[in-house]
């Protein structure tokens, strides 16, 4: 059986979380969420530079913490895959989903490439940026206390994205989830990445 590579893509509040963990745990995949290991070390390192711990959005952050975030996330993501671990990571990737060769790169530094691992991308989205307000809001996270102060800016981060990796159009899933969380939602995302439709 081809190892499976499954991103969930997309904006902060879209609910991707949510969506990868009920796969994951469906399916026993091994799950790499870049909020939980980017943790411990943005933490560490925007106290040092004196900057709010908390803050995972402004352009200070982005300097210091965010390439150094998806390089943890994306070693520990492609060590399960090189064991033949059928794995998901949770991220927004934004800058990484315009770069056509990314994907490509990232599998040939474990010798494999896109014949033999089989990858696939939900791009998570709501309709309209109140929906992402609101739910940003709803979940009272410390973490989101800057993009909420900083709105206008931080919105920006929110425009739906597309994808210019070199997949098939049948690996990559524009996923609207702006209703609540059902089982329905978990079959159909079973269905993409078994190739299902």
């Amino acid at each position: 059986m081809t190892r499976k590579l499954v991103f969930f893509a997309g904006g902060a509040g879209a609910g991707k979380t949510t969506l990868a963990k009920a796969l994951a745990g469906k399916r026993g995949m091994a799950l790499f969420d870049m909020d939980t290991l980017l943790q411990p070390a943005a933490k560490a390192i925007m106290t040092a530079a004196g900057l709010d711990p908390y803050d995972r959005d402004s352009a200070e952050y982005k300097k210091l913490c965010r390439d150094l975030c998806y390089r943890i996330t994306m070693d520990a993501a492609l060590e399960n895959v090189d064991l033949g671990t059928d794995t998901v990571v949770i991220g927004p990737f934004t800058k990484e989903l315009n770069d056509p060769q990314w994907i490509e790169q990232e599998l040939a530094s474990i010798g494999a490439s896109l014949q033999d691992v089989d990858v696939k991308v939900v791009i998570v989205y709501l309709p309209d940026q109140e929906s992402y307000r609101g739910r940003i809001s709803q979940r009272g996270l410390k973490l989101d206390e800057w993009k909420l102060e900083h709105w206008s800016e931080f919105s920006r981060s929110l425009e739906r994205r597309e994808l210019a990796w070199n997949l098939p159009e049948s690996s990559v899933l524009q996923f609207d989830n702006s209703e609540p969380f059902s089982e329905s939602a978990i079959v159909r995302l079973e269905g993409f990445i078994d190739g299902e439709g």
